[in-house]
């Protein structure tokens, strides 16, 4: 029999995401409701080991459900790759009788709570919170709803000059190592050519396709990349500038705009999607600890409640599957 939990500390870690602050909300007040203390914790493991914790009630989370961002701060924090900065840290949730841990964040934030785990015993549940939708284990992570909704919006506006000037328009969206952003964004907006960084795609090959097009005399051409797309195996460029710029080599006649959407994909209110599954993955965290399923991601697939060990949820990732890329083919035609 697991110990019972008594006292959890909730903490954000890494890049914020949309959708943090309803999972916050649901995780105090479900453990509040089952009677246990709950403790937030500043900046990520940076305020766990500086000792920034302090105490939360209902009231602590009132009116923050549609706000983006997330009112523990967040951080990546160098000082707990050590063992010394880690041992820091758990004397202070030590300190305060802290027995459980909900971490809110992505593969980063999961490493450091199976680590703190493994050393010390505290037990912890993951909930997924990146833009990036890259986590193994689990249909949703909580704000990439809200980053492809903002893409999404953005590029029509784009679409729209682009129509209207017979130019190539070449967008950035957020994914430094994941192409889920690019390829549901350029999806709903019909963007002739999706470059993501687990497809190998030459630049040859999409600039076959834009002269294919220009020949059909399709003249609005929007072209989405993922951040970490790498057109050139020999080079470290990445992204859109490097895109443009090689495709101007080769495409003389071809007038080129580009677009960095940046960290507007991060801010702003939630959907009503994020808020929904930010609410049930915090409820169910809070309730894998009480219930001694510990050291799991919370995830959902399949509309169910899925419970992967961190250790998995950390090693394996989420996979493109070849029946999105047909579709990003057939309908780009």
């Amino acid at each position: 029999m697991s110990a019972k939990i008594n006292k959890i500390g909730v903490l954000t870690s890494g890049g914020d995401s949309p959708g943090m602050n309803a999972a916050i909300r649901a995780v105090v007040r479900t453990a509040i409701y089952r009677g246990l203390e709950v403790f937030g914790i500043m900046r990520g493991y940076n305020g766990m080991i500086e000792d920034d914790i302090y105490q939360m009630n209902s009231r602590s989370v009132a009116n923050i459900i549609q706000r983006g961002g997330t009112i523990l701060k967040t951080a990546r924090s160098k000082d707990f790759y050590s063992e010394e900065g880690r041992k820091r840290a758990y004397e202070n949730l030590q300190k305060r009788g802290i027995d459980g841990l909900v971490v809110i964040g992505g593969d980063g934030s999961f490493t450091g709570a199976y680590k703190l785990s493994r050393e010390f015993g505290i037990p912890c549940t993951g909930i997924p919170g990146t833009i990036d939708k890259d986590l193994y284990g689990t249909d949703f992570t909580i704000g990439f709803d809200t980053a492809v909704n903002t893409a999404v919006e953005a590029i029509d506006k784009i679409r729209d000059t682009a129509d209207s000037h017979d130019r190539l328009f070449i967008v950035e969206v957020m994914g430094r190592h994941a192409g889920y952003i690019a390829l549901h964004s350029g999806i709903a907006t019909g963007a002739e050519n999706i470059l993501m960084p687990e497809v190998t795609t030459t630049l040859d090959e999409m600039v076959a396709s834009l002269t294919e097009l220009e020949k059909r005399k399709k003249l609005v051409n929007l072209v989405v990349v993922a951040e970490g797309y790498q057109p050139n195996p020999d080079s470290d460029l990445k992204g859109a500038n490097e895109v443009v710029r090689l495709v101007e080599e080769r495409l003389k006649g071809f007038e080129t705009r580009v677009t960095i959407l940046g960290h507007i994909q991060r801010g702003g209110p939630p959907t009503c999607i994020d808020r929904f599954i930010a609410s049930r993955m915090g409820y169910h965290a809070v309730q894998c600890l009480i219930e001694g399923r510990h050291n799991v991601m919370v995830g959902i697939l399949h509309d169910d409640m899925h419970y992967t060990p961190l250790e998995i949820a950390i090693r394996e990732k989420q996979k493109i599957g070849d029946d999105w890329l047909n579709i990003v083919k057939i309908l780009a035609s």
